[in-house]
């Protein structure tokens, strides 16, 4: 059984952003998307797991962009998962164009059981037989994000949306991305020229809950920090 899977895309105006660009927080759904499919062939998939009251969680995510396609322009995508832990797994994803990788990004996975709350055991869902690859993208780990934003800048508070809820009942990860970007003004989002976005999710959030960003910056990076009532939600940096 093929370890990878992978398509082509045509990058359409629905995931486009003011530029006319694949935008960020689109990416990020996309490759969740691309995970989904993967899954799915795999038979470790939603229609596999639900059934058994197992559900896909994502911890962490890193995307690195070298460079956004346009719109219309067609993309070859491709993902595969890394040998999985005890309790994780990771999974990496590329986009390119003839030859050219444009994006790269890496997602931490951990599967839930939704009658119970705790963590499954990840590594006893993948099928036997399969072929994992040793390719690996953005091999350096997933950063430690610190949760103490004392004295950072408040930027507003995002109330959680019905289209921000996944199938689970909670707050979608991508949707998190969303909700960060739509915090800044187009002309604010294009000044911070990302490079690279890591989001680090520690709590889930749903429907009608108040979420407050929080800023603090240095030469190289933004760090950002979603919270309710104190309690950190999600964490994110920019480069």
């Amino acid at each position: 059984m093929k370890g990878f899977y992978e398509r082509e895309m045509t990058v359409l105006p629905s995931v486009c952003d003011a530029d006319g660009l694949l935008g960020i927080p689109n990416a990020f759904a996309l490759f969740m998307d691309l995970a989904t499919e993967h899954a799915e062939v795999l038979g470790i998939g939603f229609r596999d797991l639900w059934p058994k009251g197992l559900f896909w969680l994502t911890a962490r995510t890193k995307i690195r962009f070298y460079r956004r396609p346009r719109m219309v322009e067609t993309v070859a995508l491709r993902t595969w998962p890394e040998t999985p832990e005890r309790s994780r797994c990771n999974r990496d994803y590329r986009m390119e164009q003839g030859g050219e990788v444009l994006i790269e990004g890496k997602t931490e996975w951990m599967v839930m059981n939704m009658k119970t709350g705790r963590l499954h055991p990840a590594d006893s869902v993948f099928p036997e037989g399969l072929e994992l690859l040793p390719d690996r993208v953005l091999p350096e780990p997933f950063l430690r994000m610190a949760d103490d934003f004392s004295g950072a800048e408040d930027l507003g508070t995002y109330l959680v949306r019905s289209t921000d809820i996944d199938i689970g009942g909670h707050m979608n990860n991508a949707a998190y991305v969303r909700a960060i970007a739509g915090m800044f003004s187009t002309e604010a989002w294009r000044a911070l020229a990302v490079r690279e976005m890591e989001m680090a999710y520690r709590t889930p959030c749903y429907e009608g809950d108040a979420l407050l960003l929080q800023r603090r910056r240095s030469e190289e990076t933004t760090e950002l920090r979603l919270s309710r009532d104190g309690k950190t939600i999600a964490l994110a940096q920019l480069r």
